[in-house]
């Protein structure tokens, strides 16, 4: 009699087991599942409130099912109900064919011939305000035998370890032009970390004129931003700048989504630099973008005889682009002082 009892003793304490690890399971997908629905599902704002409701209230029945001994159909309901959630996740696609905000209108495109780089869409505005600003966009060439520097540019805007990143490439001829990595945002969406983790941007790559990009940054948004000139060959600053073309016409062809963590303005750059400096290890600044720098200094690719207090302290730029608001002068303006420049 008391090996029966154990038994059942034990039968029970396995289906407990059993029952609080499909609980937590349920619980940690749903969670998942509630986030895709939320930043996703159609019917606007009240179709949103109404499917994550039925979600959780569906979670609610099976778990309760579960533990009132309909295990099994509990179970079954629910990996049937997350199959088909994860169906409708995988087709959702990206597309060029959004009501885009202004400055997010068109991604940059070039054409190579030789040394010659023909780049349409770039970006020239003129900003008044974050909600009043001189639309404009440009078709412009740069001659790569002329090209002579690449800066790495951090704004912040918030905590230290996050920054967005823009790359800027200067010419023997006094002219620079900016690469950013942007995140596409609709003409009604506001950007959200959590929001890149589902789908709800897409990636765009523009070409701009540093008094627009930075300016904006800076004068308009109030954001803090450091410049540092990267020690590169000649021959990596023109393979960098091809690679930025390179994957803004791929982009143009193919739209992606944008993702907080694999896909943004610094992991593009850093798998663009994998192709062009080889043995470029991964590292947790390349996730902390504000960090970046000090990765970059790491790697040998800033002042050597310099540490990085002394490099971010020389390299804010952020009082000297008020100082040069929309002058002809604003590259060299912003340069006074950072470390590599004369």
């Amino acid at each position: 009699m008391r090996r029966v009892a154990g038994h059942i003793i034990s039968e029970r304490s396995a289906l407990r087991i059993m029952l609080s690890l499909f609980t937590f399971l349920v619980i940690l997908f749903s969670l998942w599942a509630v986030l895709a629905l939320w930043f996703q599902a159609p019917w606007g704002v009240v179709g949103r409130y109404l499917i994550v409701a039925l979600w959780i209230l569906g979670t609610v029945v099976l778990i309760f099912m579960a533990w009132k001994g309909w295990a099994l159909a509990g179970m079954s309901v629910y990996v049937i109900a997350f199959a088909g959630l994860l169906f409708w996740w995988n087709s959702l696609e990206p597309s060029h064919d959004r009501h885009w905000a202004d400055d997010l209108a068109h991604i940059t495109t070039g054409e190579v011939q030789g040394s010659k780089v023909l780049l349409h869409n770039v970006r020239n505005f003129t900003w008044h305000s974050d909600q009043e600003y001189d639309t404009v966009w440009e078709t412009r060439q740069y001659d790569l035998n002329q090209l002579q520097s690449v800066d790495v540019v951090t704004s912040y805007w918030g905590i230290p370890a996050i920054a967005h990143v823009l790359v800027s490439f200067g010419f023997s001829d006094g002219s620079f032009i900016t690469f950013t990595v942007e995140v596409r945002r609709e003409q009604t969406e506001v950007f959200s970390e959590l929001g890149g983790f589902f789908k709800q941007f897409e990636l765009a790559i523009i070409a701009s004129d540093e008094r627009d990009v930075i300016h904006v940054r800076t004068n308009v948004r109030g954001e803090d931003a450091y410049l540092y000139r990267v020690e590169l060959s000649d021959a990596a600053m023109r393979s960098l700048f091809l690679a930025y073309v390179n994957q803004a016409n791929q982009l143009a062809e193919q739209p992606r989504f944008y993702q907080t963590v694999t896909a943004n303005c610094t992991t593009l750059v850093f798998k663009m630099m994998q192709s062009i400096v080889a043995g470029l290890p991964l590292d947790y600044r390349l996730l902390l973008s504000g960090y970046l720098p000090s990765y970059i200094q790491k790697m040998g690719g800033l002042q050597p005889d310099m540490n990085m207090a002394e490099l971010r302290r020389a390299g804010r730029i952020t009082l000297r682009a008020k100082e040069a608001g929309r002058s002809d002068d604003f590259s060299r303006v912003i340069r006074r002082g950072v470390p590599g420049w004369r």
